[in-house]
């Protein structure tokens, strides 16, 4: 009885340390998973403003009221009175002057229900918080990343209504598509940057294989990535599908006449160019990629999986590309049909091919 007491006393102390380190790794798990789910709406809100533009209900809502705008117009009087300010704009006067309150009812949910799941993604948010606060889930070493999500939501949350406010004007159709390209963008460093802090919660270090030269590669082409997504904002800002609705050529050529003295970032002809051939390097990168992970991958079964998902992403993702241009073609004002229904795939694959890269970024350590 002597010895098995002094055993006890020995072993109940690496007992208490090995359940306190699981609690804590349960409790990481928990605010990883609720980070994830932050990352999935910060997608489907992305997928929202798809829609919202490809139905051109984006300009519908002309003010900006971050808390009162939750509840849209209850009576017909506030009906008239948002449709008032929607006539006071150029795409009103000269696309839409045909509208009725039913017409500008129906482009008017998207952008509200665009913007009310944005509230929703604070809220949700803001209820986690104190939740994990309270129950005291966070440690000092979440304190910075958290101020980091907040200040990178505020700020696109603003950049939104600076995007917005360039097309509520007598000149412009439509928002600028520079500023929709920053939105846009601004929205996957958010939704990068939350899924690595769920990624350092979630996935131990012994688990990360240590590779330098393949993490620099991730990063070449998370950059490369960055700058495409970049184009497609352009692409679809422009509406520059119907310039060239063509493929393998761009309306015939190889090599567009106005590459070498049209903006490459105005011309809707050399954005289509650039789009697509960034398309085709990725392709390639990705290919190369692959392989050298394929050397690198060792013992580890979580880099065998990941290793997988940017290839076939990336295959799936340039086969919509093409597939969605050619039914350019098909596009009909004010109606969601098979274009807009492939560019919201395209958009979305697009998506989840920076997130299987982000996630293998984080899986190949420098060191």
């Amino acid at each position: 009885m002597l010895t098995l007491s002094r055993f006890n006393i020995i072993l109940m102390p690496h007992l208490d340390i090995d359940s306190q380190a699981v609690i804590e790794q349960k409790k990481k798990n928990a605010v990883a998973w609720w980070l994830v789910a932050g990352v999935i709406m910060i997608i489907i809100q992305t997928l929202l403003g798809g829609v919202t533009r490809l139905t051109g209900s984006g300009l519908s809502i002309t003010e900006w009221k971050p808390i009162m705008g939750a509840l849209p117009p209850l009576n017909e009087a506030e009906w008239n009175k948002a449709f008032d300010g929607y006539k006071q704009i150029g795409q009103y006067k000269f696309l839409n002057s045909d509208f009725t309150l039913h017409d500008f009812k129906l482009i008017f949910f998207w952008e509200w229900f665009h913007r009310l799941w944005a509230r929703l993604l604070g809220v949700v948010f803001l209820i986690g918080f104190v939740y994990f606060f309270i129950r005291q889930y966070f440690n000092k070493e979440m304190i910075k990343p958290f101020v980091i999500l907040f200040l990178l939501g505020a700020m696109q949350g603003l950049i939104g209504w600076i995007m917005v406010a360039s097309g509520l004007n007598d000149e412009n159709l439509y928002v600028n598509h520079i500023k929709l390209s920053m939105h846009f963008v601004s929205a996957m460093i958010l939704a990068c940057y939350t899924l690595w802090f769920a990624l350092q919660l979630l996935i131990p270090s012994e688990k990360r294989i240590n590779n330098k030269s393949l993490n620099n590669f991730t990063v070449v082409i998370i950059v490369v990535l960055f700058v495409q997504l970049t184009y497609g904002a352009f692409m679809a800002g422009l509406k520059a599908a119907m310039a060239a609705p063509t493929w393998p050529s761009i309306n015939g050529m190889w090599l567009p006449e106005s590459l070498t003295h049209n903006s490459l970032v105005n011309d809707k002809i050399n954005v289509h160019f650039i789009h697509r051939t960034l398309a085709y390097l990725l392709l390639i990168l990705l290919i190369i990629w692959f392989i050298k992970a394929g050397k690198a991958i060792g013992n580890s079964n979580l880099f065998r999986n990941t290793r997988l998902w940017p290839m076939v992403l990336v295959s799936i993702q340039v086969l919509l590309g093409i597939v969605t241009v050619v039914s350019a073609p098909h596009i009909v004002l004010g109606k969601f049909g098979i274009f807009e229904s492939l560019a919201e795939l395209h958009q979305l694959v697009a998506m989840f091919l920076l997130m299987a890269l982000v996630v293998n970024l984080y899986v190949v350590k420098r060191s």
